[in-house]
């Protein structure tokens, strides 16, 4: 018998499309689920259907990741009721508001990488995207650094914003925990602290020495 590198060709069972959307819509209703029942308000998003995203709403020029509900605010819930019936018939992505339970400090992977790697779980439960996007939980309320504040590949969701939620799916793939909320005790870091990890990394990366936290300005989510 020959060997060579090649590995065998293994043929995958067949799963229907209706048995996959099935398993998505379970997976992302548990996943809502879990965040209502320790607080976080989640609200429906629009359904990923080939390269764009299904809301529902007739003639919706909306092609990226959005809300499937009419007010995010109004509607974002941690009543188990509404939530079980939203994942009942649609796989809908898990969006989680922002600016009351937590914050958010989205920021680029060579910013986050570093941070979210330390050995300690000071940087609390962090997210990342396909598209290479991170994104730390934290206490709400606190404006941006200085240094975070001026660069555009930064943003904090405050009120009136939210994020996709792990296991939720973009055109890019899944949205991921890199510090998954149990890992913590679903518990948020202080922003402050979050923040002034991130602006060392910014400070090694540019030879800049941190600027101390009275001078930074609050920016709205984007």
């Amino acid at each position: 018998m020959q060997w060579t590198n090649r590995q065998p060709f293994v043929r995958q069972p067949f799963v229907p499309p209706s048995l996959l959307d099935r398993l998505d819509r379970v997976r992302l209703r548990r996943a809502a689920q879990a965040f209502a029942g320790h607080g976080w308000a989640v609200a429906p998003g629009a359904v990923l259907t080939g390269p764009r995203f299904d809301c529902g709403r007739p003639g919706c020029p909306i092609t990226g990741c959005h809300p499937a509900v009419d007010s995010l605010a109004e509607s974002a819930t941690t009543d188990p009721g509404r939530v079980a019936g939203w994942w009942r018939h649609r796989p809908h992505n898990v969006l989680l508001t922002t600016g009351d339970a937590f914050d958010v400090l989205e920021v680029p992977a060579a910013l986050g990488r570093p941070v979210a790697d330390r050995p300690d779980d000071t940087a609390g439960p962090v997210a990342v995207t396909a598209a290479g996007r991170w994104m730390f939980l934290v206490r709400p309320g606190c404006p941006l650094r200085a240094e975070l504040d001026l660069r555009q590949d930064v943003i904090r969701h405050g009120q009136g914003s939210w994020i996709p939620a792990p296991p939720s799916r973009l055109v890019e793939g899944p949205v991921r925990w890199v510090i998954a909320p149990g890992q913590v005790g679903w518990a948020l870091p202080d922003p402050e602290r979050v923040q002034e990890m991130l602006a060392a990394t910014v400070s090694r990366a540019t030879g800049k020495p941190l600027v101390p936290r009275q001078l930074s300005t609050l920016r709205r989510a984007a």
